[in-house]
């Protein structure tokens, strides 16, 4: 090729401004890395459904990504909140103060999420909510600064509690996770059973976490209702189902309804005391060719099935990558806005929107835990009975009480 003064000039110019948004682009990112903190609880109670195995998904994503934005490398940090309010705010306003990460991750335990977006909020910096159950995230405890990725409490009431209530169960004893989690699934779950025509004849709560359920199953015993709604998670539910087996509640005619069951739990307890318990959930390993896929990269990593938590954590990483990557910037406010322009729609999310309240609405499903006989392997432990679509899933917006919602 012949250069001519006017194509030269032409040539520099051009890569002059090439240069320039290169250099603008490295600019908007802060310190010249995108900092991501992942904060759950590593030891404690909700180990299995997030903890070590969340951070591997994070990771995962954070390579798929190629490491980088735009030439802007990735960096991780981690902590355990060990299911602490306390803990876990401070944690995260240490990153923000010391280290300017620009995202936390995770985020299990409702009331840590609860403080933690409160943190975010005063900082101006961004959080997504994976773990965590309490509808009011977002809703009463919404903010500007935080997104809600996998799953809540209306969900889970909407469908076992109605599955349940439309298979004649219409009367519940409700044993309740003593915090802001129990709180929001009994209250959910309440307004289900009674505008289904049931009823909550009464109700225990207990301390988190509890390792002797004796009393309260026997008061759930006593109580005479067809059903015992478990509005707990993690090692909780596990402890209480299985002390349940032991007083023999099933034998007797009652029926518990798990309304936070994960992977992991079944996986524990195995398919003869959890056959056919129906439960919700945002997604399973084995619904799809893609989720198949996905899951077993993670089962190589981790050698076992991922949760819907898990899935979650990648899920959500990938997208706010993708903003970062689209916007050019890390800046909180300007990316929370790029996430919830673009559908979610990849093996973890199908219809997946981001709503004004923080709330990122997709497919939810119920299913129901396998017969020993109808498994077919370890991880083989759910049939999926049906499709609650997004749209039909979630508080709608009409009934929000968050401040970002314009009624």
């Amino acid at each position: 090729m012949t250069f001519n003064k006017k194509t030269l000039a032409t040539c520099i110019a051009a890569a002059a401004a090439s240069s320039l948004m290169a250099s603008a682009a490295q600019a908007e990112m802060s310190d010249d890395e995108i900092r991501i903190g992942y904060l759950a609880d590593m030891s404690g109670t909700y180990r299995d459904l997030a903890g070590p195995g969340g951070l591997t998904a994070l990771e995962m994503a954070v390579e798929d990504f190629g490491g980088s934005v735009n030439g802007t490398p990735i960096e991780i940090f981690s902590a355990d909140d060990r299911n602490s309010a306390d803990v876990g705010a401070n944690a995260v306003r240490e990153w923000v103060d010391e280290d300017n990460v620009d995202m936390v991750a995770g985020l299990v335990a409702s009331s840590v999420s609860i403080a933690v977006t409160k943190v975010l909020e005063e900082n101006d910096g961004l959080g997504i909510v994976s773990g965590s159950a309490a509808s009011s995230i977002t809703n009463e405890h919404c903010t500007p600064n935080h997104i809600h990725w996998v799953y809540d409490t209306y969900p889970l009431a909407n469908g076992t509690a109605k599955a349940v209530v439309e298979q004649g169960g219409d009367s519940w004893f409700m044993l309740t996770a003593d915090y802001a989690f129990g709180h929001a699934l009994e209250a959910d779950v309440t307004k289900v059973v009674e505008e289904s025509g049931g009823e909550i004849v009464d109700s225990v709560r207990h301390p988190f976490p509890t390792n002797d359920f004796s009393s309260y199953i026997l008061q759930a015993q006593g109580s005479g209702a067809k059903i015992v709604g478990l509005a707990n998670a993690g090692s909780d539910t596990v402890n209480a189902i299985t002390t349940a087996s032991e007083f023999g509640l099933t034998d007797s005619g009652q029926q518990l309804a798990g309304l936070l069951i994960f992977l992991n739990d079944v996986h524990a307890l195995g398919l003869e005391a959890t056959q056919n318990l129906l439960l919700t959930t945002g997604w399973y390993w084995d619904m799809d060719e893609e989720s198949r896929e996905w899951a077993e990269r993670y089962y190589e990593e981790e050698e076992r099935m991922p949760t819907m938590v898990q899935a979650g954590i990648y899920s959500s990483t990938m997208h706010y990558l993708k903003a970062v990557e689209a916007a050019g910037t890390d800046d909180p406010e300007t990316i929370r806005a790029k996430m919830a322009e673009e559908p979610i729609n990849d093996f973890f999310a199908r219809n997946g929107q981001i709503r004004e309240d923080g709330r990122m609405i997709h497919d939810m499903y119920l299913a129901q835990v396998k017969t020993p006989e109808e498994s077919t392997g370890e991880w083989d432990l759910y049939e999926i009975l049906s499709t609650i679509p997004a749209e039909e899933a979630y508080r709608p917006l009409s009934e929000s009480q968050c401040k970002l919602v314009q009624n």
